[in-house]
């Protein structure tokens, strides 16, 4: 009976300890995993955001000079389209 009793005091008092400092320190590593995780994850989403910032303003100013293409002058839409066309490097 003596045994069992010293036992569980050695488990309570030796063993509790250490699986909690050992799932403690697990833990921690647990967290800073996801911490730089996360970095990651909002660096990549910055960037894609930048990315698409970058493309919706390629877009929109296409659409001002069609915008202008059709509402200036009264030009032919065709013939301005054209030399616009003309005026770009080829894309070899």
């Amino acid at each position: 009976m003596a045994t069992s009793t010293f036992l569980a005091f050695f488990m309570i008092v030796v063993g509790l300890p250490v699986i909690l400092g050992i799932g403690s320190s697990m833990f921690k590593n647990w967290l800073m995993h996801k911490e730089k995780m996360g970095e990651a994850l909002n660096a990549q989403t910055a960037e894609k955001a930048a990315q698409y910032a970058a493309h919706t303003e390629r877009l929109e100013q296409r659409m001002r000079v069609l915008e202008r293409i059709v509402t200036d002058r009264g030009i032919d839409v065709a013939d301005e389209i054209e030399r616009l066309r003309d005026d770009r490097a080829p894309l070899n």
